[in-house]
């Protein structure tokens, strides 16, 4: 069976697979030159404390090779490239090219060099040899891969025995209540904001379908166990608002 003939979900639309890349693509190539202070009036700022945790509970070492996937303007990479060190080295990857661009350019702006390198790659079909990363990150993208199974397996292929994965994404609320307000937020409030602030109300009202749509704690658990990985966990952050979940390669 053709793509054309299968769908996916892009937002609440069904789409065809083989078209969802480019409406995903459209919607980042809009919001790029405004994607840092959208995430912090979307998130009043906590998107920091939520990726400081990542970093805190990634454990990196000097030394270590960091693959940080969908990587965006590379809030993960320039704290990963401090932590590495001149004899580690940092690779920030995005399937975006305008992401990527804002990213290096930011990146580059902070006298962020030697350690850094940036890679224009689809997570289902890393560009990576086997064993290559003590770590992967996934800040924030995963929900917008067509194939999550085919990019976690990717993913799997590129760590190194011994090294982990680390998913750090919207969820599904824990706490009672919370549901109501998020959603009262997410789709009243944050295209309003979209519209004044980026002038795009269409791409912030798809990212927050893209959020409702994404599997939960426990599904996202059992496909990253299904894509080979080992004392799988997750840990709630903001009421289950955002979730990190945890993988190793043994």
């Amino acid at each position: 069976m053709s793509d054309k003939n299968q769908t996916t979900h892009f937002g609440y639309e069904n789409v065809a697979v083989e078209d969802k890349a480019t409406r995903v693509a459209e919607v980042f190539h809009s919001v790029a030159n405004k994607y840092d202070i959208m995430n912090d009036l979307m998130s009043g700022g906590v998107h920091r404390l939520w990726k400081r945790y990542t970093i805190n509970a990634a454990g990196v070492k000097k030394g270590d090779k960091v693959l940080d996937l969908a990587g965006g303007t590379g809030d993960l990479a320039a704290k990963f490239t401090r932590i590495v060190g001149p004899e580690g080295k940092v690779v920030l990857s995005d399937i975006n090219p305008s992401m990527l661009e804002q990213g290096r350019e930011r990146l580059t702006n902070m006298g962020i060099a030697g350690n850094i390198e940036y890679v224009e790659a689809n997570a289902e079909e890393l560009p990576f040899e086997d064993n290559s990363f003590d770590l992967v990150t996934m800040a924030f993208g995963l929900r917008n891969v067509t194939d999550k199974d085919k990019a976690l397996r990717s993913i799997f292929r590129t760590i190194k025995p011994g090294g982990k994965l680390m998913v750090l994404e919207f969820s599904k609320p824990v706490v009672p209540g919370l549901n109501t307000v998020y959603d009262h937020y997410s789709f009243k409030v944050l295209p309003v904001v979209g519209k004044i602030v980026a002038n795009d109300a269409d791409s912030y009202r798809y990212l927050a379908e893209s959020i409702r749509m994404h599997p939960d704690q426990e599904t996202l658990k059992g496909m990253i166990e299904e894509a080979g990985f080992e004392k799988v966990s997750y840990h709630n952050m903001t009421g289950g608002i955002v979730a990190l979940h945890t993988g190793y390669k043994f």
